[in-house]
């Protein structure tokens, strides 16, 4: 098994929990799959997101009203109001902050049923969501002899921002699936990036999925030097991932972020997949 060998290391920081109703000043089709739903608000002043990973909960107003009843975090923990419905909720990435233009972007998949899909492909300006967090950040060094990024549709928010921030010269490799040719994106970065593009069967289940990904990897070298894997997406997938680049590639696990932001047959997930 390939073992660490710098110091580089993972750094978790804490932030103060906040809930922020803020209204939507634009929404903008990234791709037929993808809506990006951009977010303004004075209470963006003060919001912090140190890490490509995070998430925000997201909540979303129930039907027939204009905005959600957000909680408030009090001494005996995450309070909602008793006389008002309690809000779908939902976790997305932080695809994008703007502190001088309080903008905050997140990036909703449409192909995913479920309340959040649908509220994206209604939104129009003015409305009103709120969002709680992020509550911390997992930051991963940016100076690994390589990365490796993997994940579906839902992984392409962090993906895209974490390419953005990586130095040019860093070697990093992404695979990802998505539904088609047309839900592909253009990646806007300055480091030496290799794509991997697989097109997903939509009659799968998981573990189909996961075989795809896996297959994907096996026919790809890693570099020499230490470097660092993350991937999110779909549980069993993700765990496929996991497993292949542990026990057939030799990687640290303390060298792989992996997490299930969906599971088929649930609703809700996210989680970080670790034994």
């Amino acid at each position: 098994m390939t073992q660490p060998t710098t110091e580089r290391a993972v750094v978790r920081v804490r932030h103060t929990l906040k809930f922020r109703l803020l209204q939507v000043k634009r929404v903008t089709a990234v791709t037929p799959h993808l809506m990006r739903v951009t977010l303004t608000g004075d209470e963006l002043d003060d919001f912090e997101s140190a890490s490509f990973d995070d998430h925000v909960k997201v909540f979303f107003p129930p039907p027939g009203e204009d905005a959600p009843a957000c909680p408030e975090f009090g001494p005996n923990g995450i309070v909602f109001p008793e006389d008002r419905p309690r809000p779908v909720a939902r976790d997305f990435t932080p695809r994008r902050y703007d502190r001088a233009a309080r903008e905050l972007d997140l990036d909703f998949v449409l192909h995913h049923p479920g309340p959040a899909s649908q509220w994206a492909a209604q939104a129009c300006v003015g409305q009103t969501l709120g969002i709680g967090g992020p509550r911390g950040s997992f930051v991963i060094p940016k100076d690994f002899d390589w990365h490796l990024l993997i994940g579906d549709d839902t992984a392409l928010p962090a993906v895209a921002r974490r390419l953005e921030e990586l130095p040019a010269g860093t070697r990093v490799a992404a695979v990802l699936e998505v539904a088609d040719p047309s839900a592909q994106v253009d990646f806007a970065t300055d480091a030496d990036l290799y794509v991997l593009w697989r097109h997903r069967d939509d009659s799968a289940n998981g573990e189909r999925g996961a075989s795809q990904l896996v297959d994907a990897l096996r026919a790809l070298p890693l570099p020499a030097g230490e470097g660092y894997v993350w991937a999110a997406g779909e549980a069993a997938a993700m765990r496929g991932v996991r497993e292949h680049l542990c026990n057939e590639r030799g990687l640290a696990k303390s060298r792989i972020r992996a997490s299930a932001y969906w599971k088929h047959g649930a609703v809700a997930v996210h989680e970080s997949l670790e034994d």
